[in-house]
């Protein structure tokens, strides 16, 4: 039983390093949530805990950034692409003519009563 604690308390303690050494290497813009110091003192005053806390929801994924995380795409729509709302309004139109075409034609695919 001893030596079960000893490997465990062990493996904790190479889990908290690593942790601790993974937070400071990681640049600002992939910390999430809290500042980097924070996550770092998180990690460094709850050691395994805090250490799951930091890779489960502190750490962005490799190529991703915070920022990019907290917007939605459709949230960086340049102003100069919208279109005005009578263009919306014709294309719309557009489509609502093109689908009632198609549901005149019908599909011949699909089974059923044809008329």
């Amino acid at each position: 039983m001893a030596r079960f604690l000893v490997i465990g308390g062990f493996l904790a303690a190479v889990f908290w390093v690593y942790s601790i050494v993974d937070c400071i290497v990681q640049p600002a813009s992939r910390h999430r949530g809290v500042p980097k110091g924070v996550w770092i003192a998180i990690v460094v005053l709850f050691p395994v805990i805090g250490g799951l806390l930091w890779f489960t929801i502190g750490r962005t994924r490799r190529g991703h950034t915070a920022d990019q995380e907290r917007y939605l795409p459709l949230d960086d729509v340049d102003p100069a692409t919208r279109i005005s709302p009578a263009e919306q309004e014709r294309l719309i139109r557009e489509l609502q003519e093109e689908l009632s075409r198609l549901d005149d034609r019908g599909d011949p695919d699909t089974p059923g009563p044809r008329p």
